[in-house]
């Protein structure tokens, strides 16, 4: 159904009112730069589900992206954005100060994982949140060059995308980027065309030692402003970085006089069973990046720093129009609240031993067995590694399986749609990921690995 309307320029059109009017629209004026894993319209959400316009109604283990971490339209959260609506929606950050910017700097000074943590900017994106980082590293330092991983994403915008290095697809056709960027390779087994089983000690020595090689060859220490890190790897593969790789990433920081960034926009807000991922290392960042769970969906990420580095910055040097919305900053107070109240920390640390337990017995399936390389991740933040007979470097690669099936990951991901569960691939490798709600049930989790487990079968089956 439609009703008649008129264009900017006076012309009139029909003004589409039904799902498939509104999708056909979408396929002709959406931008083709955006990819999507369904074509259907997504109408609501609650808790651990969507529903589409058509009525279908999925598991969600994408959190949409990790980020409605405490589910779909939670209602304290939702009740605190309508209640900021009808007061003051957009206080602009260089204007004035406005309460729920303040208060969300209250809630969040004492579960930073460092107490010198103790100056905040509020702006919209992970990606923009990145570029501060780096703008703040190079000001407070004086130097420019920045460090970064391999299998890393920090953004699509030109700095963050310069320092990301998980697939070409982001920067592909718009180089050059930003320049003064060298990458490192992640402590991650594939990265090093080495076996899953390989100690971790191996991994972590060989990254810090192309660190050292890198600072001695090619951006020395003192043109070296910053070193960037995923402490859980994200599009790169759902990677934990051992805490002995972090914590050398410090050391090196510290004798050269290098600032270290990390990239917890994945990672924090309880994701992986504590607050922020970096806590496991116990090290210390100079600058934090934070975003998606902040706010469980309304726009907002954040840079945090110590005050002696934020001190260096101009003022009006920071800004954004709508840096910091009023909005979005009284749903990320109500978002800490809940975390409290609700206990979402140790319920993230049950499921997670759900979720591994079963994703082990999965892989102890003598049918599956042979395809799956590895089970890895922390809290809820998993993955699952497949076999694939043409990945990168196939020829090259030894975990090569040239009888495995074809696009592993991308198939197992749709043949879980089509048993009603949304879940995502990830990495230029075969990566299954989950990122279910923190605060999913017990029974929401199991049947969510139950779907996934007879995706991957059919998948084995078809081959």
């Amino acid at each position: 159904m439609s009703k008649s309307g008129t264009m900017p320029n006076g012309s009139s059109r029909e003004v589409s009112t039904s799902a498939d009017d509104l999708i056909a629209l979408g396929n002709r004026h959406v931008t083709k730069g955006l990819s999507r894993l369904t074509e259907g319209i997504l109408a609501k959400g609650q808790g651990s589900y969507v529903q589409y316009e058509d009525g279908k109604k999925f598991l969600d283990f994408s959190s949409g992206i990790g980020v409605t971490s405490l589910g779909h339209c939670h209602p304290k959260v939702s009740q605190a954005a309508a209640k900021q609506c009808l007061t003051v929606v957009h206080a602009q950050c260089s204007i004035a100060f406005h309460r729920p910017y303040l208060e969300l700097v209250e809630r969040l000074l004492p579960v930073m994982p460092h107490p010198s943590l103790d100056s905040f900017f509020f702006w919209n994106s992970g990606s923009e949140a990145v570029e501060a980082a780096i703008k703040l590293a190079r000001v407070a330092t004086g130097k420019q060059n920045i460090i970064a991983m391999q299998g890393s994403f920090h953004g699509r915008t030109y700095g963050a995308m310069a320092v990301t290095n998980s697939k070409t697809i982001y920067s592909e056709g718009v180089l050059p980027l930003m320049p003064g960027v060298f990458s490192i390779p992640y402590p991650y087994w594939h990265q090093y065309g080495l076996p899953p089983s390989t100690p971790s000690s191996t991994l972590v020595a060989q990254s810090l030692y192309q660190l050292e090689l890198l600072l001695a060859q090619k951006s020395a220490p003192c043109d070296t402003a910053a070193i960037i890190v995923e402490p859980l790897l994200g599009e790169g593969g759902y990677v934990q970085a051992p805490p002995e790789f972090l914590q050398g990433l410090r050391t090196i920081c510290d004798k050269y006089s290098i600032l270290l960034i990390v990239d917890e926009v994945q990672s924090g807000f309880a994701r992986t069973g504590k607050y922020f991922n970096i806590e496991y290392s116990g090290v210390r960042p100079d600058i934090m990046v934070i975003a998606k769970g902040l706010a469980n969906g309304f726009p907002l990420s954040g840079v945090v720093s110590r005050k002696e580095l934020t001190d260096k910055l101009k003022s009006g040097c920071m800004g954004g129009t709508y840096a910091g919305n009023a909005v979005s900053c009284a749903a990320a107070v109500a978002v800490a609240d809940a975390f409290k109240e609700e206990k979402i920390l140790a319920n993230v640390q049950a499921r997670s031993k759900e979720l591994f337990a079963r994703l082990e017995t999965l892989r102890a399936d003598p049918a599956v067995a042979p395809y799956i390389l590895d089970v890895r991740g922390t809290g809820l933040m998993a993955s699952v590694e497949f076999t694939s007979p043409s990945g990168p470097g196939a020829d090259f690669d030894p975990l090569t399986k040239k009888d495995s099936p074809k696009n592993f990951a991308s198939r197992v991901s749709k043949e879980c749609l089509a048993r009603g569960m949304i879940i995502l691939t990830t990495s230029a490798y075969e990566v299954v990921r989950f990122i279910p709600p923190l605060n999913i049930t017990a029974e929401d989790l199991k049947k969510g690995v139950d779907i996934f487990s007879e995706a991957v079968k059919q998948v084995v089956r078809e081959g």
